[in-house]
């Protein structure tokens, strides 16, 4: 296991418990995004983990060896982990490519040419190697940091809402260079993000917070499907939630089912159109059936009266 916490207990005051006996195992290799609401605890957990912050009880086991966190580290951090916060910490009067290659050795140059060279085409700013990160977007400036935290391969990668700084196009490049470069190179990866259906295709694990505690703990496709309530459910976008009655009226299983899982059937229950828009690659829709609005995604735009089933 590369990664153990058992039993953790965190405070930000006396009045505010925010971990209480937390529990978490992560294996090698592994992409795992932890996921929650603002305020959850994902930043101060990935905070805990690289040993920016003291716990009050409990363990952070990494790699068999028990971490101190700032009680017994003079220099914040942990060999073999980086961690990539909201502050990007980068050397204002370095270049870009400097700044990459900041932890990378100079004993064989033309080597580590190439690999900054290669973080760069990571991140995707090849084009940007000799500017410097004040002349940088905060997004820019982001990737930067992640490159040069890359350069290093850490046994463990913290990244703490790396997307967020970046536009839609950027952040779709970005996603797919990083996780293909992590699973090549065998790094762990531990990445906090609001926007899980994002990334989704590449994960492996989906750690769900609310308030501090761990409430789910699976793998994408049985998160996605089964989620454990609604909190969990509403994280992925827009979602219909059904009370224990309203489940009982449509004879239906789950008390929430995504737009999609929605259909118009020539057998099934009435319903009627209030709203069709269109949303890109669907329509989006708002119905009513026995009294309850529903929003579902058809192909074209439609109206009147329909039936609808839920798969």
């Amino acid at each position: 296991m590369l990664l153990e916490i058992n039993n953790l207990h965190f405070s930000h005051t006396k009045e505010l418990h925010l971990f209480q006996n937390f529990n978490l195992k992560v294996s090698e290799g592994k992409i795992i995004a932890l996921a929650g609401e603002s305020g959850c605890g994902k930043s101060t957990l990935l905070s805990l983990i690289y040993g920016l912050l003291n716990w009050e009880q409990g363990e952070i086991i990494f790699e068999g060896k028990k971490l101190m966190g700032p009680k017994g580290n003079l220099v914040p951090g942990e060999a073999e982990m980086k961690f990539v916060a909201q502050n990007f910490d980068l050397m204002p009067y370095a270049t870009v490519a400097d700044n990459v290659g900041k932890f990378l050795s100079n004993i064989n140059l033309a080597k580590k040419k190439e690999t900054v060279n290669e973080l760069l085409e990571v991140v995707g700013l090849v084009d940007f190697a000799n500017v410097l990160p004040k002349n940088l977007s905060g997004g820019q400036q982001q990737r930067v940091a992640i490159a040069r935290s890359l350069s290093v391969l850490p046994k463990l990668l913290l990244l703490d809402e790396p997307f967020s700084h970046l536009d839609y196009a950027r952040k779709i490049e970005l996603r797919e260079k990083l996780f293909r470069y992590v699973k090549e190179k065998k790094i762990s990866l531990i990445i906090s993000t609001h926007e899980l259906q994002d990334i989704i295709p590449w994960l492996d694990q989906i750690v769900i917070l609310q308030n501090g505690r761990l409430i789910q703990n699976d793998n994408p496709e049985e998160t996605y499907k089964n989620p454990y309530n609604t909190y969990v459910a509403k994280l992925f976008g827009e979602v219909n939630i059904f009370t224990e009655s309203e489940m009982n009226d449509f004879g239906i299983s789950k008390f929430a089912y995504y737009p999609q899982q929605i259909q118009i059937s020539e057998n099934g229950f009435q319903a009627e159109v209030v709203e069709s828009r269109f949303a890109g690659n669907h329509y989006w829709n708002k119905i009513i059936s026995k009294n309850k609005e529903l929003i579902i995604q058809t192909n074209e735009k439609i109206n009147g009266s329909l039936k609808i089933s839920f798969k």
